[in-house]
């Protein structure tokens, strides 16, 4: 085993600068793991309450296991980033090894029935495109529902891309939570969830109302031939005279029907008949 010798930050200042004994030069990344490492010794001289603090150890861990950072911790729970520290590295080691579990979940097999993992499928995904495999980063938390979070950070174009995946360690499945997840693993996308159009609460509001529902006429075909195949009769007048014409005296005609008055239509009585003229 090679031994380094540490030799400081690197000018970005996010990775430790290592000196071999030939004088050969490595560089590893600060992370969480690597500080919640290196402090993991002094767990046993700490105590496991501080009375003066608002936060208690198990807090800390269980957000810590959410996700969180030390310094929104440290803040929110009125104490140190070394104390939140100081109290983090069973957690952080709790989160490399799902990572690590992640990455060795078998997703398929190559051409020569090789397995590939997850981790090996990715990289596979974002080396031909010219992504500098070495500053691709991994983090992951607790959900919720228990399932954990994996995340994706590489350089791209654009600066920086992110790709998330939701992975069940209990039943050892990964699913891909958005497209770049997707696309790394060769999956479908994941169905958006539409959200819901508002709906007014007001019985009066316009949108609330039915507009009333206007009935189709029915016409039977009977009705309908019928209808077509009945012609109007032309209305005829009719004139009636109680004294004939001088045209009707040549005809013989010497009377003409007498116009019923108001009192036989109503009541059916007769009124005085009148002498027919001769």
């Amino acid at each position: 085993m090679t031994e380094l010798r540490l030799d400081g930050k690197t000018e970005d200042g996010n990775h430790l600068s290592l000196v071999d004994g030939d004088g050969k030069n490595y560089s590893v990344r600060i992370s969480d793991t690597l500080r919640a490492t290196v402090n993991q010794p002094r767990l046993t001289s700490v105590p496991a309450v501080d009375a003066q603090e608002t936060i208690s150890v198990k807090e800390i861990q269980r957000r810590l296991r959410a996700g969180e950072s030390f310094e929104q911790i440290a803040r929110d729970g009125q104490t140190t980033v070394e104390k939140v520290e100081r109290f983090s590295g069973p957690i952080m080691q709790e989160r490399e090894y799902i990572l690590s579990n992640a990455r060795d979940l078998v997703m398929r097999k190559d051409s020569h029935r090789i397995d590939l993992t997850f981790g090996e499928v990715v990289l596979a995904k974002l080396a031909p495109r010219g992504v500098d495999t070495d500053q691709v980063s991994w983090n992951t938390w607790r959900q919720l529902d228990g399932v954990w979070h994996i995340e994706l950070h590489y350089p791209n174009r654009d600066g920086n891309g992110v790709a998330t995946w939701n992975f069940d360690l209990a039943r050892r499945a990964l699913d891909a939570s958005d497209d770049n997840g997707a696309w790394l693993i060769d999956e479908e996308a994941p169905t958006r969830i539409s959200t819901s159009a508002m709906i007014y609460s007001e019985p009066t509001h316009p949108s609330r109302l039915e507009e009333p529902k206007i009935e189709p006429e029915i016409v039977r075909i009977a009705d309908l031939i019928n209808a077509i195949d009945e012609k109007p009769e032309t209305p005829r007048l009719a004139v009636i005279r109680e004294t004939p014409t001088a045209a009707d005296s040549q005809d013989g005609i010497t009377s003409r029907a007498k116009v019923p008055s108001w009192d036989e239509i109503m009541f059916g009585r007769k009124s005085e008949e009148t002498p027919e003229d001769n």
